[in-house]
């Protein structure tokens, strides 16, 4: 007999704030384990300019002043992910998978690589080989850093995720040690193909290949679906839609 794959929800949020798309994060963590979402969540977005420290980052890895940074109206936010110091911007492919990662039977480790692989796989449908690096979670070209990772897991939920530079600016990574690392260079898509790629083509790679790699169905929702059950969880018919 041959079973429909299980579905996840995928919300594309577009242009997010960064603590806009955060608060959204851990009420979709309160949501999945309560069981008030029925299925795992993936939303895929770009942020406005921000610098992030993970669990392990600190400013020592700024290599330019805070009020330089403030200057530039780029705001630096501490979070609970894995991982150090990064930059997300516009032009920047970000995608969170809210998973129960305990029901699904994925180690952390098995996670990550998974999620590495969504980015090599997409970047591989423009003729850039990627590859994982042992200096560093993600997914490099040659010794550039083209996508990162860091996840965080609450109460068997996975939260954030990864970041692809498609058409990102990538000055914001010179003023810092990407992920910690002391010269280490970033790169996009757009610097090793030398022109702009389609957003809305590599959202679709990616989307594509991450129902490949967790063997998953995707089901489009809006935000206004998923706000509507977090406010009103009791209501029967929001809960069979989502």
């Amino acid at each position: 007999m041959i079973t429909s794959p299980k579905e996840w929800l995928l919300l594309d949020l577009g242009l997010t704030d960064y603590k806009d798309a955060w608060d959204l994060q851990l009420r979709l963590i309160e949501a999945r384990k309560d069981r008030i979402l029925k299925k795992d969540v993936v939303l895929c977005l770009e942020h406005a300019p921000v610098f992030t420290l993970g669990r392990r980052g600190g400013r020592n890895n700024l290599k330019v002043s805070e009020d330089f940074i403030a200057s530039r109206g780029i705001p630096i936010v501490h979070v609970e992910r894995g991982g150090d110091i990064t930059y997300h911007g516009p032009g920047q492919l970000v995608i969170y998978p809210i998973v129960d990662v305990k029901e699904a039977e994925w180690s952390v480790v098995d996670f990550v690589e998974a999620i590495e692989e969504i980015m090599i796989r997409t970047v591989g449908d423009w003729g850039i080989m990627a590859e994982r690096n042992s200096l560093n979670r993600g997914a490099w070209v040659e010794m550039s850093k083209i996508g990162s990772v860091g996840i965080a897991v609450r109460r068997a939920i996975s939260f954030h995720g990864l970041a692809l530079n498609v058409n990102t600016d990538l000055e914001p990574f010179t003023w810092i040690h990407p992920c910690g690392l002391q010269g280490v260079a970033v790169t996009s898509m757009k610097r090793v193909l030398g022109r702009e790629i389609p957003m809305v083509e590599v959202k679709e790679k990616a989307a594509l290949h991450l129902q490949e790699i967790f063997g998953v169905g995707l089901e489009r929702c809006s935000l206004e679906q998923i706000e509507h059950l977090l406010i009103h969880p009791n209501e029967a018919t929001h809960q069979r839609a989502v």
